[in-house]
């Protein structure tokens, strides 16, 4: 196994992973998510101004229903690694179960760096990035064999 190379443990990432953590509540205009969901029905009222004037009052019924939190993780993994072992890898070395796993392939960036002897041209290193949702519920924790 180990195609996991590190995992990312940005201030960018951090943010999506708090993001992501937070139950969230969510409002449809549809019946349908009233059998998926176990959304509760409301009545919003709201006025309409017409153009001559008027003013019309309208009601209009909206479902609410709250969104349960699934983390997302992001780890750096080997270029040849595909999701399936990103999974396994995963679930064995975090004891957690995953939802799902997309993946990011992210070309190096051309450095330039001017010298006294002249321009110097260079490459960084091109990786791929996956980024795990995990199980409601389930965390990792990078930080507890430090």
């Amino acid at each position: 196994m180990g195609c996991i190379i590190k995992p990312l443990v940005t201030e960018k990432m951090t943010a999506m992973t708090e993001k992501s953590s937070a139950d969230k509540q969510m409002t449809s205009g549809s019946k349908r998510t009233v059998e998926t969901h176990n959304a509760v029905e409301e009545t919003k009222s709201y006025t309409v101004k017409r153009k001559d004037g008027k003013e019309e009052k309208k009601t209009k019924t909206v479902y609410t229903y709250v969104k349960t939190a699934r983390p997302q993780y992001g780890f750096i993994v080997k270029p040849d690694a595909n999701k399936i072992e990103i999974k396994k890898e995963v679930e064995q070395k975090f004891n957690v179960t995953v939802v799902s796993v997309n993946t990011i392939r992210s070309n190096g960036k051309s450095k330039r760096r001017y010298t006294r002897s002249g321009v110097i041209k260079g490459r960084t290193n091109a990786f791929k990035k996956a980024i795990v949702t995990l199980k409601e519920g389930d965390t990792i924790d990078f930080y507890s064999n430090i």
